[in-house]
This record gives C-alpha cells, sequence and structure tokens, in this order.
C-alpha cells in the first residue's frame, strides 16, 4: 500500500511539473479518478501529504483548491518520474495538452470573499495571466449575498470588466 501512494504521489508532482501554473484538486482529481487509478479518499489524503511534506503549495479560493509544486517537489519528480509507468506519463501528458487551455483559464479567475473587521463584506477579485495580476481588487459590500453575487459574476463576466477598466481607464 505504501508504493502504491508513493506512486499516486509522483503522479500529482509529475502534472505540477508538466503545466506551468496551478492545477485545482478537481483538475488533477478528474484525471486520477476517470483513470480509476484510486479512490476520492485516498487521493485526498495524497494531496495533503504532498502539502505537508512541502512538496506542493495549497491556496483556497472560495471552493477551489489550487496546487502548486515547489522546488522540492520538481526536485523530487526528477528524481523518481521513471517510477511512473511510461503510458501513464503519456496519458497524464494527453490529458493535459487537451485540457490546458481550459486549466489556465479556469486558474486565472480568482474570486473569494471574506467578513472584514469592520463588519462589512470584501469579495476580492482576481484576474492573472500566468504569475502576473491582471486586475486585483476588493470589494466591500454590505451583505454576504452581495459579496458572493459579485464572485459569481466576476466568473462569468471577468473578460467583459476587465475590457471596460481597460477602455476606461487608458
Amino acid at each position: 500500500m505504501k508504493d502504491t501512494l508513493a506512486i499516486y504521489k509522483l503522479i500529482v508532482l509529475f502534472m505540477l511539473d508538466r503545466v506551468e501554473f496551478p492545477l485545482t484538486k478537481a483538475q488533477i482529481g478528474d484525471f486520477i479518478l476517470e483513470k480509476e487509478y484510486t479512490n476520492f479518499m485516498t487521493l485526498q489524503a495524497v494531496m495533503s501529504d504532498l502539502v505537508d511534506d512541502k512538496l506542493v503549495i495549497a491556496e483556497s479560493y472560495r471552493n477551489r483548491t489550487h496546487l502548486k509544486i515547489t522546488a522540492e517537489g520538481r526536485q523530487t519528480i526528477g528524481y523518481f518520474v521513471n517510477e511512473i509507468n511510461p503510458e501513464i506519463r503519456n496519458e497524464i501528458d494527453a490529458f493535459l495538452k487537451e485540457n490546458s487551455l481550459k486549466f489556465r483559464n479556469e486558474v486565472s479567475i480568482i474570486a473569494d470573499y471574506y467578513k472584514s473587521t469592520t463588519g462589512e463584506w470584501e469579495a476580492h477579485l482576481i484576474a492573472k495571466d500566468k504569475n502576473i495580476n491582471l486586475v486585483d481588487m476588493t470589494l466591500s459590500v454590505p451583505t454576504e449575498e452581495n459579496a458572493i453575487s459579485i464572485c459569481d459574476n466576476w466568473n462569468k463576466k471577468n473578460q467583459r470588466i476587465y475590457r471596460y477598466l481597460i477602455k476606461e481607464l487608458f
């Protein structure tokens, strides 16, 4: 069982090493669970272990957790990449190639909200391109429902809002 868990960890590290942006737990899960390599609970434990071992950084935004490989994670996969079956590596490459643009877009738009120390609700909105924040703004609103609505609309309308801001500010 321990060797099997190590392989699952290497698969996750390999996936994160093959992209230039974070992947969400759900994106990684889509591949691993679809291929029936393991079950949901085991996969969650594997990802948690990778974070605890500082091979991966986890950043949570609302209902999504983004995972990024660390330098130690890259070094580890570099040493042990050949422990992953070449067929699995090819399947991962094909999966990432097919979904890369969609995945990049999904992790480039971040919307989160929280209650501030003043009692207001704040919606924190980010649009990224690679590791550069194109837009990073926080809006204070009176209710949690307003904050949720702003986050939902940011996820749907961010490109239009970004174009509007650029047009108006330049």
